[in-house]
């Protein structure tokens, strides 16, 4: 069971960090206004003593939102520009590190570098 809950959140990383972005943007800016500008917010007066849990609830969320949103693009970033040249030294130089990045990327990575091996006939 846990080996599928992992399966699919790695396959959806980039859209579920898109996701917990915007709602931490949401929540985030949410708190402040009701923090710092309780004269003119639309929230109604209960929400004013909860702005500080928003805002730090939105920061926390939008930190991690942020941080796999980066993380996802800097990995496939990596992956492809290394999987793009022919020659087989500068592909074993870094394949250690090209199979590490790759386990954290959807499956569809893992295809790229299998069907690169076996071009270059490495083990």
């Amino acid at each position: 069971m846990a080996g599928r809950i992992t399966s699919f959140l790695r396959e959806a990383q980039f859209p579920l960090s898109i996701i917990t972005t915007v709602i931490g943007i949401f929540v985030f800016f949410t708190g402040a206004a009701s923090y710092w500008l309780q004269d003119f917010c639309l929230l109604p007066p209960e929400y004013y003593n909860w702005g500080f849990y928003f805002l730090a609830i939105g920061f926390i969320v939008l930190i991690m939102g942020v941080y796999y949103l980066y993380s996802y693009i800097v990995n496939k970033k990596f992956v492809l520009e290394e999987l793009k040249t022919n020659k087989r030294s500068e592909l074993l130089k870094r394949h250690s590190e090209i199979k590490n990045k790759v386990r954290h990327l959807p499956s569809k990575y893992k295809k790229m570098l299998k069907e690169k091996e076996n071009e270059l006939k490495i083990k």
